[in-house]
């Protein structure tokens, strides 16, 4: 008998590949910043947990991922808070016309989704063991 997942299941490991060539991308795209490899590593390391989910959900479960996982989120977060405080004090005009605003909605993009991959772990574990 052939196993069959759930469509549930199919679709977070479909929209955690699709977020994760969503960051590959965006780490790609920073070649030309002054800080390039800095925000290269912002960006694939989520790349690189993204797909891991994307492959096996169940590495939500894994020692290593969930505190990569949580050191990343923390440091995103200090970046935000940062960059917060920077745009406060320094913004004349639409902080997405700034360098530091387009960073700024970046590293909410991988606080957000990583906090849904690392939220996942306690459901999806609970998911199997029930079946």
């Amino acid at each position: 008998m052939a196993f069959v997942r759930s469509p549930s299941e199919t679709l977070w490991r479909s929209c955690n590949l699709v977020m994760a060539a969503f960051f590959a991308l965006a780490a790609y795209v920073q070649i030309n910043d002054p800080d390039a490899e800095l925000w290269m590593v912002i960006y694939m390391i989520p790349a690189i947990l993204t797909v891991l989910v994307g492959l096996n959900p169940l590495i939500t479960g894994n020692f290593i991922w969930k505190n990569l996982t949580k050191l990343h989120l923390f440091l995103c977060a200090l970046g935000t808070v940062y960059l917060g405080f920077y745009l406060f004090l320094h913004t004349e005009r639409n902080i997405l016309h700034e360098e530091e605003g387009r960073e700024l909605f970046g590293l909410g993009i991988i606080i957000v989704w990583l906090s849904l991959c690392h939220i996942s772990t306690n459901e999806y574990l609970k998911i199997q063991e029930i079946k």
